[in-house]
């Protein structure tokens, strides 16, 4: 073997032992500091503590309003209709053939027929929903359809 062969071995770095005694280095206090809640066992300060200034969402004004009584609805427009060979709809036929929108994880929200896309439509159809639109009944009606409230 050659002088110039030779690779210096790899370093094992140990894990600090802290609180080993004074003569590692990482004893008494164990590099905690000296006293305060950051030096105790346990004392961790949580993340939005802001050191007994008054905090960010206590500063803030309150904002907005949530009805809970709002209606939410599930959504059919008559635009949909019209891909399916059909005359009569209800609510349970419109849940078969996967017409009313799926954005309310609530299956027990009233169905609501909107006009969207109204102006393909051109089809005598009978439907039961809970709620219709002043535009969607107006066009179901004028082209001798139905448009029956449950």
């Amino acid at each position: 073997m050659k002088l110039h062969s030779i690779e210096r071995p790899e370093i094992k770095k140990h894990k600090k032992r802290l609180g080993k005694g004074e003569g590692t280095g990482q004893g008494k206090t164990a590099g905690r500091g000296q006293k305060g809640q950051k030096s105790r066992s346990g004392g961790n300060i949580p993340a939005w503590f802001e050191g007994g200034q008054m905090p960010l969402q206590r500063r803030l004004p309150k904002r907005g309003f949530t009805n809970i009584f709002k209606t939410y609805y599930r959504i059919v427009n008559l635009g949909a209709l019209m891909t399916v060979d059909e005359t009569e709809f209800d609510v349970a036929k419109l849940e078969k053939l996967n017409l009313i929108g799926s954005e309310l994880k609530n299956k027990k929200a009233p169905v609501k027929i909107l006009a969207r896309g109204s102006e393909k439509f051109d089809k005598k159809v009978t439907i039961k929903a809970h709620v219709f639109s002043k535009n969607a009944k107006k066009i179901i009606e004028d082209l001798g359809g139905k448009a029956e409230v449950i």
